[in-house]
């Protein structure tokens, strides 16, 4: 899978050789390329911003480097159609079934804005969608580009240790994951929950679905809100209330 991004600060994008990206980069399972507006301006001072028509505050991205940038990202590499996608905190919330989504596409084309943003004519020409990390103002979009790189990468098959890690995760089923525990047994007089160290794995699977669903229940009702439980799922929700409660 291969994401290009464009940004005026490339350097950011070092932090992907490391951990589970890095690997994926190594492994060639993922491959991300920078491409600077800065290099595609079109005067001696490489100039990429400008002030904005009807005045405001703060500088606006030039639409001509955009596209420039936008359009070597697409020629290196020919054979794909790239989804061109603008980070913004006007875009639709990003989230692991957005993940999903973007898995299967080839070529990502991530555009990182700088400044008070972009012309608006770029926007209706280059770009396909916009997605968002959250409500709130970053100073730009490599951040919100990294973290979406990361989450697509656990995705991408081979990137990942374990097969059955991405599908284990928070969110991948619509509610969080359940409580983990490693050695020592007894930590500040907190002992490990004995279901997970009789191996019975009917009755760990069954612990570890309760406190899924409890935690949920816990930390995110919005989310337990959107699901539909089974039977058994409300069993054992019903189950860890009742434990909570005493």
């Amino acid at each position: 899978m291969w994401f290009s991004v464009i940004t005026l600060f490339p350097e950011m994008f070092s932090i992907l050789d490391y951990g589970i990206s890095g690997r994926a980069l190594k492994e060639e399972l993922i491959k991300v390329n920078c491409f600077n507006p800065r290099d595609f301006a079109q005067n001696k001072h490489r100039t990429v911003d400008d002030r904005p028509y009807g005045g405001g505050p703060g500088m606006v991205m030039m639409a001509e480097p955009l596209q420039f940038a936008i359009s070597a990202a697409k020629k290196a590499l020919p054979q794909s159609k790239p989804l061109v996608i603008h980070l913004s905190p006007q875009g639709k919330r990003f989230d692991q079934r957005a993940a999903e989504k973007l898995v299967a596409e080839e070529h990502l084309v991530l555009m990182a804005g700088r400044y008070e943003g972009i012309d608006e004519r770029l926007l209706q020409k280059e770009v396909d969608e916009e997605w968002s990390m959250g409500d709130y103002i970053l100073s730009g979009g490599e951040l919100a580009a990294l973290c979406m790189i990361d989450a697509i990468t656990r995705l991408v098959p081979g990137a990942l240790g374990s097969f059955d890690s991405a599908a284990l995760d928070t969110f991948s089923s619509g509610m969080l994951k359940y409580s983990q525990y490693t050695r020592p047994l007894v930590f500040d007089d907190l002992t490990v929950p004995p279901v997970l160290m009789g191996g019975n794995h009917k009755e760990i699977e069954r612990f570890r679905l309760k406190h899924s669903l409890g935690k949920t229940w816990l930390k995110r009702p919005d989310l337990l809100a959107k699901l539909e439980l089974d039977k058994y799922q409300l069993e054992l929700l019903l189950e860890f209330i009742e434990e909570y409660d005493r």
